[in-house]
């Protein structure tokens, strides 16, 4: 491994050169703090040998700079017995030890070995992540399912366009998460991303924050005032719920997006801005269109590239990925030793249907961490919507339970039989489709199926 010797005094150099050559290493030497930081800019470096008495730049300052640049680079730090208070210092810098002058061989080789497994501890883990960012992942949107691969392919394709994209998805699906990807991604991602809570604001105000305000262009207004448009610049600006803008001020958009200009309130000067708009919304904007809700013409300028996020509930293989992805930033954040899930708690997290999504399930988990004691999530930390979900509907006592003759364990059975038949009529016969519906896995409901004896045909046998 390359390792980076910075003292001024001649003899150490020759000392820990020959020491750390002898154990395989490949060696760079330095004599002052700015030839160090040169040779960190050019070469890769995976550990420093620094002594903290240099002549100009001084050691700590050396350390202060190479962690601003790299966090994870490891720096012993080489002292006399008279500055030890300078190395405690550094330690408190982020120096990964100190060795006091005159040192022992032994020691210098020791420390050196420690420092470099951690170096190469941090390597893997940064592959690790890399792997699972490229294999289950896009930045903070986590799914390893066939519809979450292609909205990982259609992000990397929609990006660098200029074209205006059009997420659409229940709420709690990560629609703003994708937004900042898009973002990050395009040749914009040097520019601001503005987001805009289009259902929270009042019409007038929510054009006030969109396009500003000149002084006096309504009660209250004592000073010009920029909109978020000109804040979102060369960059992006993101509408949460597009749907909810009221249809006047759908107009008024629709003239940023064709003229790329506007006016501000109480103005008569236009003002340019070169923004891209990612929309976002759950609700049926084609249904809000026919019912002229929402403006035809803006909604084909916002439509020109749609991306479909899928509900939780119909890639049931990512819940274990984004439970665990939770469960280890929760329990970092709260400072908590879970480290695993129980079997039964995955697979009622599996059952569960999720109306919430991706949002519910991180809360479920959050809730979990922070009520825990040990080191597993257990079903006992689940709430009792996970743990006992319902189907929702009213229930209905059967005519036999007025007359005192209903056996309780027949009549659940032929509840469920009935649900299930019904499912596999409305579902032409196909399991899986039935088990969508029931929000059951295809192996429940098989199982089910066997123990009632009902055909794959929805009947009896």
């Amino acid at each position: 491994m390359n390792i980076l010797v910075v003292d001024d005094e001649e003899v150490l150099q020759d000392v820990l050169t020959a020491l750390i050559r002898k154990e395989g290493h490949r060696t760079f030497s330095a004599r002052t703090g700015e030839e160090a930081l040169t040779i960190l800019g050019r070469e890769e470096i995976d550990l420093v040998v620094l002594d903290l008495m240099l002549p100009g730049m001084s050691g700590q300052e050396v350390l202060r700079q190479v962690r601003k640049e790299d966090p994870d680079q490891v720096v012993v730090v080489i002292t006399a017995y008279s500055s030890i208070e300078g190395a405690i210092e550094a330690m408190r810098i982020g120096a990964f030890h100190y060795i006091p002058k005159p040192f022992k061989n032994e020691e210098v080789l020791l420390t050196i070995e420690k420092g470099l497994e951690q170096r190469r501890l941090a390597k893997e883990n940064r592959a690790l992540k890399q792997r699972l960012r490229e294999s289950f992942g896009f930045e903070n949107i986590i799914g390893k399912s066939q519809p979450m691969q292609q909205i990982f392919e259609l992000i990397r394709l929609a990006a660098p366009a200029k074209s205006n994209i059009l997420i659409r998805g229940e709420s709690g699906t990560g629609k703003e998460l994708v937004a900042k990807a898009i973002h990050q991604h395009s040749r914009r991602s040097k520019g601001p991303f503005v987001t805009v809570n289009s259902g929270s604001m009042p019409p007038d105000l929510l054009e006030s924050n969109l396009f500003g305000h000149v002084k006096g262009a309504f009660t209250g207004a004592i000073s010009h005032k920029k909109g978020l448009f000109e804040a979102a610049d060369k960059g992006s600006i993101f509408f949460d719920e597009i749907g909810n803008i009221p249809i006047d001020t759908q107009a008024k958009l629709l003239r940023v997006i064709q003229e790329k200009e506007f006016m501000r309130l109480g103005s008569v000067e236009t003002v340019t801005a070169d923004v891209r708009i990612i929309a976002a919304t759950n609700a049926d904007l084609e249904a809000a269109v026919a019912k002229s809700n929402f403006r035809e013409d803006l909604y084909y300028r916002l439509n020109v590239i749609t991306i479909e996020l899928p509900a939780l509930r119909k890639r049931p293989e990512d819940i274990p990925l984004l439970a665990r992805h939770f469960l280890s930033l929760y329990s970092l954040e709260n400072d908590k030793p879970l480290k695993e899930i129980e079997p039964a708690a995955l697979e009622l997290l599996l059952d569960y249907s999720w109306p919430g999504n991706v949002r519910e399930l991180e809360n479920v988990v959050e809730r979990a961490v922070v009520l825990s004691t040990g080191e597993t999530l257990t079903v006992d930390l689940l709430p009792a919507t996970v743990r006992h979900p319902t189907t929702g509907g009213p229930l209905t006592l059967a005519p036999e339970v007025g007359s005192g003759s209903v056996v309780f364990r027949e009549a659940v059975s032929g509840y469920e039989r009935r649900l299930i038949e019904q499912a596999l009529e409305a579902s032409g016969g196909v399991q899986k489709k039935a088990a969508e519906l029931l929000h059951l896995k295809p192996t429940t409901l098989h199982e089910m199926m066997k123990r009632l004896k009902i055909q794959a045909n929805g009947s009896g046998s």
